[in-house]
């Protein structure tokens, strides 16, 4: 089995907890702030915390229209999170899963650091291309930007 894999990092002036208790609010934050990408995402198992399932349907700004994930850690102490798809068309029939590994970085100006590795396990040789692999980094950097935006203008949820 082949891979591929993205890289996004994204510095953010707010404290790493509140960036992680705002990326585990993504299912109900990103239709919000991209629904252009994200139409929907509904828990279709479990109660938020490790082995949910949530099914991502996907709006008109990706080729995709579903995907489910499951929730493979949340690790709150370590500021991180984990996922994986494991089925929709999002795999590209070229994709046994999505690994994705989210961790938020404090850095010493009391900001943090959002880093985000995104690995595409694939069934044989062939590999997502460079420019889906592209396509998907700046979606996931921008979704994270609009995202803290979000946050910034609740900030008594957040």
């Amino acid at each position: 089995m082949t891979t591929a894999s993205i890289q996004v990092e994204v510095a953010s002036p707010y404290p790493a907890e509140t960036v992680f208790k705002v990326f585990n609010n993504f299912h109900i934050i990103a239709p919000k702030v991209n629904p252009q990408v994200f139409k929907s995402i509904e828990t279709i198992e479990g109660d938020g915390g490790v082995g949910t399932i949530r099914l991502f349907t996907f709006g008109d700004g990706v080729p995709f229209t579903s995907g489910k994930f499951k929730q493979e850690t949340i690790d709150a102490s370590n500021l991180s999170i984990s996922y994986t798809f494991f089925e929709g068309d999002n795999l590209m029939g070229i994709l046994d899963s999505i690994n994705h590994h989210v961790k938020i970085v404090p850095s010493a100006d009391g900001g943090c650091t959002f880093k985000q590795t995104v690995v595409y396990n694939c069934k044989g040789d062939e590999k997502p291309s460079a420019e889906v692999l592209s396509f998907e980094k700046e979606l996931y950097e921008k979704t994270y930007k609009a995202i803290e935006e979000y946050a910034v203008a609740h900030p008594e949820t957040y």
